[in-house]
Order: C-alpha cells, then sequence, then structure tokens
C-alpha cells in the first residue's frame, strides 16, 4: 500500500510549524511498513491534483489567504472541490480551513470571496482568539480527545447542512461562541489547530490515514504504534486544560 501525499500552498501557508503534520503523517505510515510519497505544490504550480490521495494546507495570516485567491479562482478551487466531493482526504488549518468557505468579512469591514467549497463564512475581528484548547471530536471522527492551540482572528460559523470536526472543551473553537470546532465534511477536516496538530493527537492522525487508505483500497487495518511518549505529553496538557 502507498498513498500519495499533495502538501498545498507550503510556500505561502505555513504557520506555527503546520508542516509538521506532513512529517508526522509520512513517519506513522513508514513505521507500518506503508509507502508514502509527498508532493509540494506551490503557488502558481500546474497540477489537476487527480494523482493524489491526500491533501494538506497549512495557515496563513489574511494577508498570504488573498495572495492565493487567483491562484485557486483559475481553476484550483475546482479540482480542491472535486477531490473533496470523491471522498478523497482533506487537513486544511486555519487560513486553509477558511479558505474553504464562502468567503471572509475583515475587521475593517471588506468581503472577500473564497472558493464556496463549503457553506460557511467567516468574519474578522481584531481581537484575536489565543491559547491552547481542546475539543471532543464527534463519533463519525473517532470521537477522541484533540488538543491543539488557537490563534486566529476569524470566527467562523458553519451553513446548517455542515457537521463541526467537534465539540469545544476549553478554548475558543469556530467563534468562541456556539461550541463548535472545525468542520467535518465526506473525508475533509477542517479546524483551527495548530501546534501542529498531528504530533500531539496520534489518533487522530490514524484516523485521517485509515481514511485515505480505505477509500483508495477499499479497506485497510493500521498495526498499534507506541505512543506512550505522546500520550505522556498529552496527558500533561489535559491537566493543564483542567480536562483531567
Amino acid at each position: 500500500m502507498e498513498l500519495n501525499i499533495c502538501h498545498l500552498y507550503p510556500d505561502v501557508l505555513n504557520l506555527y510549524g503546520d508542516r509538521g503534520n506532513i512529517a508526522c503523517m509520512k513517519k506513522r505510515l513508514e513505521w507500518r511498513g506503508i509507502g508514502c510519497a509527498v508532493t509540494e505544490l506551490p503557488l502558481g504550480t500546474a497540477d489537476d491534483l487527480t494523482g493524489y490521495d491526500l491533501f494538506f494546507i497549512g495557515g496563513g495570516q489574511d494577508f498570504e489567504q488573498t495572495v492565493l485567491l487567483a491562484d485557486l479562482r483559475a481553476g484550483r478551487a475546482e479540482n480542491i472541490r472535486a477531490a473533496a466531493e470523491d471522498g478523497k482526504t482533506l487537513l486544511c488549518i486555519c487560513g486553509g480551513y477558511q479558505l474553504l468557505g464562502n468567503g471572509y468579512r475583515t475587521a475593517a469591514g471588506q468581503w472577500c470571496d473564497y472558493t464556496g467549497i463549503l457553506d460557511f463564512t467567516t468574519e474578522g475581528s481584531y481581537e484575536r482568539l489565543i491559547g491552547n484548547y481542546a475539543y471532543r471530536l464527534g463519533e463519525e471522527s473517532g470521537g477522541g480527545i484533540v488538543i491543539g492551540f488557537e490563534n486566529h482572528g476569524g470566527r467562523t460559523r458553519l451553513g446548517a447542512s455542515l457537521t463541526p470536526l467537534g465539540t469545544v472543551l476549553r478554548g475558543h473553537g469556530n467563534n468562541g461562541e456556539d461550541g463548535t470546532e472545525g468542520v467535518r465534511y465526506k473525508n475533509v477536516y477542517g479546524t483551527y489547530s495548530h501546534g501542529p496538530l498531528l504530533p500531539k493527537n496520534p489518533a487522530l492522525c490514524d484516523e485521517i490515514l485509515r481514511g485515505a487508505l480505505c477509500r483508495k483500497y477499499g479497506a485497510a487495518e493500521l498495526a498499534p504504534l507506541d505512543d506512550s511518549a505522546e500520550e505522556a505529553a498529552r496527558q500533561v496538557m489535559l491537566t493543564r486544560l483542567h480536562i483531567l
């Protein structure tokens, strides 16, 4: 077995060590003897995205996100939409998550159209939502507790047809008001979790990898790994967040 992973816009969207999510997925596949090829597609690279099984889009500031819009509107957004609707796996962090939505209204009131791949909108604020946080995944994503670091001015509100990735236990999540965090649609995972996300949450990493493998091969079993160090670190953070 092998997964072909596409890292979209690594030259523009890579805040807070988000690239570490790629390293984590690659390593957890290699430890199980599963092949993994990672292709980086910087801004302006021609590719119809049909040759990949899993896509990663990291976070960026508002300026970096607007830089991407011409590239997205030139056809890349439709390529991403086609991959999502085809059941391929996407992991999108913070700014990458926001770009999946209908658009973004800045704190100054300026509206910017985004890709509209998913039905949600984001409104900016001069007051940022910052800190370590935790949320419980929905059952379709495994139901476990995820820890991460959020730092965003945007307040995201999901359309009625969408399901959040999880429910906030500590921190702010999508908007600091309705208790939702991220979005889950088919095999699309959108979240505000920096950190990077996956090294802190090996069970979620495996859930994402399993979904990509099952979509490609029909079924997939992942051999257990020794995650004792990761779990010890998680226990420390969960204690600090007063969840344990």
